[in-house]
């Protein structure tokens, strides 16, 4: 896969002491991120990011996403406009060192021959940030109709309820 929006680090070339860094995606990047996602735009997709080594080899990351997006509604298909500001928390793994899956624990990062993709990370993270049932204001379901009961994996089952 040749990610959109790629930001590669080398994780050896961290200094000792830390360092701040700001990643925005250019808007090729943010076009392409967007037909990824299916959503209708992608105005802003910014971080700012702090980067300190670890004992084991590691770089702990820190800091903040922002995004701003447009998708479609779910029930009027209009366009609904959200703003994404989320936290990050990673740390970036050398070759060789075990992801921990402790719940409190931030999200590990494994890297290929020492090299971290940070646009990456930052993409999946928005992906998870993105309301997955996205409604303009004052958008509902028609009378009678609950999106609960008529979709999803036991639907059928619902209709083979006793009353």
């Amino acid at each position: 896969m040749n990610p959109e929006f790629s930001r590669r680090l080398a994780l050896a070339h961290v200094p000792a002491e830390g360092v701040a860094m700001r990643l925005e995606a250019a808007a090729s990047d943010r076009e392409a991120l967007s037909r990824r996602l299916g959503l209708l735009a992608l105005h802003v997709l910014q971080a700012d990011l702090r980067l300190i080594p670890d004992e084991e080899g590691a770089i702990l990351v820190t800091g903040r996403l922002t995004a701003e997006l447009e998708q479609e509604c779910g029930v009027t298909l209009v366009p609904v406009h959200q703003s994404v500001a989320e936290e990050v928390a990673w740390r970036l793994l050398p070759e060789g060192v075990e992801p921990s899956d402790g719940e409190d624990d931030p999200d590990d990062i494994e890297s290929e021959q020492g090299v971290a993709d940070l646009g990456e990370a930052l993409a999946q993270q928005l992906s998870l940030a993105i309301d997955p049932y996205p409604r303009a204001p004052g958008a509902a379901l028609p009378e009678g109709v609950d999106d609960r009961e008529t979709h999803g994996p036991f639907a059928a089952l619902l209709k083979l309820r006793r009353p």
